[in-house]
């Protein structure tokens, strides 16, 4: 049976908003929220950070967690795991779930979630999840990214815009964002590294497109819970009232 292990992917530089790995909620950094949450779940073997800051490095190991750092020019959050995985000396066998640093309010079942059909079936090697947006304001906006999928619940694209299109305006279309919780074998991850960046994924900015666009196929699996993730300040002040039992 292959370990599961939880890397956290933190970069302290963000054109929206800086620093937020290290940013207060309710006495705690946002990184350890993420971090304790993931290493309280019973089916995750290690939990450790990545990172390819000092500030973040430190902070997390004065709370007693493992932190990993890695180089400052990773393209994305999975680039960024899979050298943590090779530091690690982890086996190729090894599922990796990779939770973003700035998902204080996931679920600790999204692991089982996420990690579950890689453990079911040995073939698959890339999984995320999505969710039924429910919250209109969503569907339009750009940090929300939509996912359609085919019946077996393959990912078909990722995007920043609003799919499908309803052409005729039934308003009955349902729409699935994408959450920022993926899951892969330690084996894709050497594979993944070393595709090139295409011309959606550049354009949209989304690395789940680097697979798709060279023919790998990514497993989606809806899950019941959403998971606010902290882009802005606006949405940081959100997160707290949550956390603080004052929000919704």
């Amino acid at each position: 049976m292959p370990n599961v292990i939880c890397i956290i992917p933190a970069r302290y530089q963000s054109s929206r908003f800086e620093g937020k790995p290290l940013a207060d909620i309710c006495g705690k950094p946002m990184i350890q929220h993420v971090y304790e949450k993931a290493a309280g779940i019973s089916m995750v073997s290690y939990v450790a950070v990545a990172t390819d800051d000092e500030r973040i490095f430190d902070r997390v190991r004065r709370f007693g967690g493992n932190a990993v750092m890695t180089s400052e020019h990773h393209l994305s959050g999975t680039d960024r795991i899979a050298e943590a995985a090779e530091n690690l000396g982890l086996n190729d066998s090894d599922i990796i779930v990779n939770v973003q640093g700035d998902q204080p309010l996931f679920k600790p079942v999204q692991i089982e979630e996420v990690a579950n059909p890689l453990l079911d079936d040995p073939s698959l090697n890339f999984c995320t999840l999505i969710y039924e947006i429910k919250r209109e304001e969503e569907v339009r906006h750009p940090n929300a990214v939509k996912v359609v999928f085919d019946r077996d619940h393959y990912a078909l694209y990722f995007s920043r815009a609003t799919i499908p299109y309803d052409r005729d305006g039934k308003e009955t279309v349902p729409y699935y964002k994408h959450h920022g919780i993926y899951s892969y074998r330690k084996s894709f991850l050497g594979i993944f590294t070393k595709l090139e960046a295409g011309h959606l994924e550049k354009t949209e900015s989304l690395e789940q497109l680097r697979a798709l666009e060279n023919g790998y196929r990514i497993k989606v699996v809806e899950t019941l819970y959403d998971s606010v993730e902290v882009d802005t300040p606006e949405e940081l002040e959100r997160v707290r009232a949550i956390i603080a039992g004052e929000g919704d």
